[in-house]
């Protein structure tokens, strides 16, 4: 499935009454999730616990 075509049905799965806004946001964090995804296949991640430890520092 092209990305055209991953964006339509996205937006065709959205509700009838949605906005402009609605839709903007969806596709915003369609990209982000997929850049995150991307970044993941290039061996870019980090582990869990690491993730954590980082959320844990960022809150305390």
């Amino acid at each position: 499935m092209s990305v055209k075509d991953e964006v339509i049905k996205l937006i065709q799965d959205l509700p009838d009454n949605v906005t402009v806004e609605d839709i903007l946001y969806k596709l915003y964090v369609r990209a982000r999730i997929d850049e995150g995804l991307s970044e993941l296949d290039a061996g870019k991640g980090i582990i869990h616990s690491e993730a954590m430890e980082r959320i844990n520092k960022w809150l305390n």
